[in-house]
C-alpha cells in the first residue's frame, strides 16, 4: 500500500471515533459515541474515556435519588447485583463509588505548547467554517481550507516560523506525512485518533459538513485531511510531542463501573416492566373484546366515526398533548414520524435558503418550494417584508461600521434601552403586541401552496412528485399506521417551538425533520391526500376513504401547546366540524400547559389549569432572558410501536415516544421494518445525546447557557473560545443544580407484534441487530400471537420471557430463542 493511501485508510478508522456534529442552526441530535456502536455498550464508554475524558455512567447521587424515590426498584437492583457477583447492600456499593468519583490523583498538568495549537486553530476554523454571522470574511475561503490558511499563515505572529509550518507543501498530504516522519506506521491511527479527539466539536463540524456537501461546503470546502494536515503542521511548529499515549493507569474504576451498571439496568428495568405490563394487558383485554373494540369500518354510520383524527409527530412532547385532546371528545390520535414520510428538501416563500425537512438518516429525494396562490396576500407580505428588510439592513450596517457604531448608540441608546426592559419585564406583553403586528401580515401558508406537481430536475433533485410517489407516500403512511378508517377531518400535525434569544432553538424544533419545523412536511401530505387521483389509487389499494373526509395540516407550538390550523382549504360543509376541533385543541392546550409548567418547578396560579398555565408558557416563549422556554425532550426513556389503545388509558408523562402500528394489516411486515430502521434509530441517537450530556454535561454537553457564546452561527463556545461544544445544555436538563430532571436511560423499545416478524427484520439489518446486541437499547416484544406473552431480545438473534417487576430477572443467563408454543 501507498503511503499517501495509508494516510488516507488512516484518517477514515480514525475520524470513525469522532462522532458528526450538525449546525447549531439546525441542530440534529446524535449520539456522541456513534462511532463505538460496533461494540458494547461499557466498552464503548471505557473507550470514550480514554480518548475524550467523559465519564459514561450516571453519578452515584444521581444512582441513590433514583433509589430512594422508588424509580429503581429494589428487588431489581438485587437481582442485577447477584448477576455480577456483587453481595454488599445497594448503599454501600454506591460509598464506594463516590469514594472512586472522589478528587484521586492530581491530573497531568496540561501542555502549554498543545494549547498554543488549539488556540491558533480554533481561531482560523471559526473565522473560515463562519455561515454568514462574520463582517469580515477570511480571505481565499472559496480555495478550501488548507490553502487559505497557507495564504494567512504568514500573517499570523503567533504562527511559529520553524518546523514543516514554516513551508506548508502545496498538499496537505505532504504535510501530513512530514510530520509523521518520526513514527512508525503503526502508531499512525491512535496518533490521528487523539489529534481529532483533541477538538472534538470542530472535527465533528468538519466531518458531517464534508459528508453534507452542501451549500457552504460548495462555497468553501474543508476536509478532515486538510484540517489534520494544517494541525500536525502546528505541533511541529510549537514542538508537541505527537506520540499516542498507551492509556490511563488502571486506577480500579471498572468496578465502579459494574456498579453502576447494574443500577443502571436496574433503573431501566424498572421504568420498562410498567410500560411491558400495561401494554400487555391492554393487549389481551383488546383480544376479548373482539373487533368491537377497534375503531369503527369505515363504512360505519357517521355518528360513530370520530370526531377527527389528528396524527402527530411521535416526539415525545406530543404525548402530553394528545392525552388531554383524547380526554375532551371522541377524538383519535395517531403517531408517526414527523416528516411524515416524505424526505423534501423544503425552501419557504422568500426564504434565502432551502432545509433538509427529513431525518438525518435520509436524503433528500424531492425539492419543494412554496408558490403563492394569492395575489393581493403575496403582495402585502411582500411590503411587510420590504420594509422589515430595508430597516434591518440599515441597523445592521450603522452598528456594524466602525464609522457609524458609536454615534448610532448615543442616539439610539435609549429606545433599545426601553425595547430591552420592556422584553425584560413584560415579555408576554410584547409577544402580544408582535402578535398583533403580525396578525396584519398574511402567514406563508395563508397565501402559499407546496408546489407538488412534478416538471422537472432541478439540479440533483427532482421538483415536486410524480403522482406514483405521491400515491406511494400516502400509501406508505396509512400502512405503515394500520389504518382502515377515516373521519370527517384527518389532521396531519407537525411541530415546532417558539423561543427567543435561544442558540438551541432548532433543538426544539423536528428531530425527524433535521432541526426544522414539521408542519411543511404536513402541508406535504396533506395536498397530497386530498388530490383526487391520490385518493382514486388509494381506494384501489384498499383504503376506502370517504367522499367526506377532508385532510388538512397543522403545526403544534410544543413550547405554548398552541395547535394551529391550516384550514384555508377546508370547505364550509366543515365548519362545524372546525368549529369543535378549535374548542376542544384550546380546552386540551390548557391543560396540557398546566402540567408544562409543572414540571419546570412552577408553583402556584402558574401551574394551575386554565388560562393561567397557557400565559406562563407564552411568557417563556416571548422572554428574551429565559434560558428553559420548555424542557424539548428532556425524560424520554421509551418508545412504543403499536395501536394508540394499547397506551391510550396510560398516563406517560412526556417519556415516550408513540408510533402507530398495527401488526395485523402488515402481514408481510414492510411496516414493521420500516418503523424499526427508521424512527427506532432517530430516537435513539436522540435518547442517546439526552443520556451523555446529562451523565457528563462538560464533555458530551454544553455547559451553561449564562456562560455561552455562538460563534459562527455553527455553535457555541464555554468562555470566549476554544472547542465548540457538542451536546445540550445544563438548561435542557437540570431542575437544579444538583438535580437532574433527565432521568439518564437508554432507550427501551416495546413492540406490538409477531416475535417472528420482529426477529426477521433484526435478521435482514446486521447494523439494527447490532445495536441491540451491544446494549445501546432494549426491545421488548409484547406478541399478541402468543397469549400476548412479553419476549425481552438478549442477543445473537434470541429472546427470553419478560418477566414482571416484582421478579428477579435472570440478568446474567443465557437467552433461550423463544420456542414455538
Amino acid at each position: 500500500m501507498s503511503t499517501d493511501r495509508a494516510v488516507e485508510d488512516g484518517i477514515e478508522r480514525a475520524a470513525a471515533t469522532v462522532g458528526s456534529v450538525w449546525p447549531i442552526h439546525s441542530f440534529v441530535t446524535a449520539n456522541p459515541l456513534a462511532g463505538f456502536e460496533d461494540v458494547s455498550f461499557d466498552e464503548a464508554v471505557a473507550q470514550a474515556s480514554d480518548l475524550f475524558g467523559g465519564r459514561g455512567y450516571p453519578r452515584p447521587e444521581t444512582l441513590r435519588a433514583a433509589l430512594a424515590d422508588g424509580r429503581i426498584d429494589r428487588e431489581v437492583l438485587d437481582a442485577e447485583l447477584a448477576a455480577r457477583g456483587l453481595e454488599e447492600r445497594p448503599e454501600a456499593l454506591l460509598e464506594r463509588m463516590d469514594a472512586a468519583d472522589g478528587p484521586g490523583p492530581d491530573a497531568e498538568p496540561a501542555d502549554p505548547d498543545a494549547e498554543r495549537v488549539d488556540r491558533v486553530l480554533t481561531k482560523w476554523l471559526s473565522a473560515f467554517l463562519d455561515e454568514g454571522s462574520a463582517k469580515w470574511p477570511m480571505p481565499d475561503r472559496e480555495d478550501g481550507f488548507y490553502d487559505a490558511f497557507r495564504s494567512v499563515a504568514p500573517h499570523d505572529g503567533r504562527i511559529p516560523d520553524d518546523g514543516v509550518v514554516a513551508d506548508l507543501p502545496a498538499s496537505p498530504l505532504a504535510a501530513i506525512e512530514s510530520a509523521l516522519e518520526p513514527y512508525p506506521e503503526s502508531q499512525w491511527v491512535p496518533l490521528f485518533e487523539e489529534q481529532f479527539a483533541a477538538l472534538p466539536g470542530w472535527t465533528g463540524l468538519i466531518k458531517r459538513r464534508a459528508d453534507d456537501e452542501g451549500e457552504w461546503q460548495s462555497a468553501f470546502p474543508i476536509t478532515l485531511e486538510g484540517y489534520l494536515a494544517v494541525r500536525l503542521a502546528l505541533a511541529d511548529g510549537f514542538g508537541v510531542d505527537l506520540e499516542p499515549s498507551t492509556g490511563p493507569d488502571e486506577t480500579g474504576t471498572e468496578t465502579g463501573d459494574e456498579v453502576a451498571d447494574a443500577f443502571l439496568c436496574a433503573w431501566e428495568a424498572s421504568y420498562r416492566g410498567e410500560i411491558v405490563e400495561h401494554v400487555a394487558a391492554e393487549s389481551e383485554a383488546l383480544a376479548a373484546a373482539g373487533p368491537s373494540a377497534d375503531a369503527p369500518e369505515a363504512d360505519a354510520p357517521a355518528a360513530d366515526r370520530p370526531d377527527a383524527q389528528l396524527v402527530f409527530c411521535i416526539d415525545t412532547r406530543s404525548e402530553v398533548i394528545r392525552r388531554h385532546l383524547e380526554a375532551t371528545g371522541a377524538y383519535e390520535t395517531h403517531g408517526y414520524a414527523g416528516f411524515f414520510g416524505v424526505p423534501i428538501e423544503y425552501r419557504g416563500y422568500g426564504s434565502e435558503a432551502s432545509v433538509d425537512a427529513c431525518p438525518p438518516i435520509l436524503d433528500p429525494q424531492h425539492r419543494i418550494t412554496e408558490t403563492p396562490t394569492d395575489e393581493d396576500a403575496r403582495a402585502s407580505r411582500d411590503r411587510w417584508s420590504t420594509l422589515r428588510e430595508a430597516a434591518g439592513g440599515i441597523v445592521e450596517a450603522l452598528k456594524g461600521n466602525p464609522a457609524t457604531a458609536f454615534g448610532f448608540v448615543e442616539n439610539a441608546g435609549g429606545g433599545y434601552g426601553a425595547a430591552l426592559a420592556a422584553r425584560t419585564l413584560v415579555p408576554g406583553r410584547v409577544r402580544d403586541l408582535l402578535g398583533r403586528v403580525g396578525d396584519a401580515v398574511p402567514d406563508d401558508h395563508e397565501f402559499c401552496e407546496p408546489a407538488l406537481d412534478h416538471e422537472h430536475a432541478d439540479g440533483d433533485l427532482p421538483a415536486g412528485l410524480t403522482h406514483e410517489e405521491k400515491l406511494e407516500y400516502a400509501a406508505t403512511a396509512f400502512e405503515l399506521m394500520g389504518w382502515e378508517t377515516f373521519g370527517r377531518l384527518v389532521v396531519f400535525t407537525g411541530h415546532a417551538s417558539e423561543t427567543t434569544n435561544n442558540p438551541y432553538d432548532s433543538s426544539l424544533d423536528c428531530g425527524a425533520c433535521a432541526g426544522n419545523p414539521g408542519g411543511p412536511n404536513a402541508r406535504v401530505l396533506a395536498v397530497v391526500c386530498n388530490d383526487e387521483r391520490v385518493r382514486a389509487g388509494l381506494r384501489e389499494r384498499g383504503f376506502d376513504i370517504p367522499e367526506d373526509t377532508v385532510f388538512l395540516a397543522a403545526q403544534h407550538n410544543t413550547t405554548t401547546d398552541e395547535v394551529e390550523l391550516y384550514d384555508g382549504n377546508v370547505p364550509e360543509s366543515h365548519a362545524a366540524d372546525l368549529d369543535r376541533l378549535r374548542a376542544d385543541l384550546a380546552t386540551a392546550r390548557e391543560r396540557a400547559t398546566a402540567e408544562r409548567v409543572s414540571s419546570m418547578g412552577v408553583d402556584g396560579p402558574a401551574a394551575a389549569a386554565g388560562s393561567a398555565g397557557v400565559e406562563e408558557t407564552e411568557r417563556r416563549a416571548a422572554d428574551w432572558a429565559e434560558a428553559r422556554p420548555e424542557w424539548g425532550l428532556a425524560g424520554n426513556a421509551g418508545f412504543v410501536i403499536g395501536p394508540r389503545e394499547l397506551t391510550g388509558g396510560l398516563n406517560l408523562d412526556g417519556r415516550a415516544f408513540l408510533h402507530s402500528y398495527d401488526w395485523s394489516t402488515d402481514p408481510e411486515g414492510e411496516a414493521l421494518e420500516a418503523i424499526l430502521t427508521g424512527p427506532m434509530v432517530v430516537t435513539q441517537w436522540i435518547n442517546a445525546q439526552y443520556y451523555f450530556s446529562t451523565v457528563d454535561n462538560a464533555v458530551y454537553g454544553s455547559g451553561s447557557k449564562v456562560t455561552q457564546n455562538p460563534v459562527g452561527n455553527v455553535g457555541v463556545y464555554q468562555g470566549n473560545g476554544g472547542d465548540l461544544m457538542t451536546g445540550l445544555p445544563l438548561q435542557s436538563l437540570m431542575i437544579a443544580d444538583d438535580e437532574p430532571y433527565h432521568q439518564p436511560l437508554r432507550l427501551s423499545t416495546v413492540v406490538h407484534a409477531p416475535v417472528d416478524r420482529v426477529t426477521d427484520v433484526l435478521a435482514d439489518h446486521g447494523k439494527l441487530s447490532e445495536l441491540l446486541d451491544n446494549d445501546w437499547l432494549s426491545l421488548t416484544v409484547v406478541d399478541p400471537t402468543r397469549d400476548h406473552r412479553a419476549f425481552r431480545y438478549e442477543e445473537d438473534l434470541e429472546w427470553t420471557p419478560a418477566v414482571e417487576r416484582s421478579e428477579a430477572p435472570e440478568a446474567s443467563s443465557p437467552a433461550p430463542a423463544v420456542a414455538d408454543d
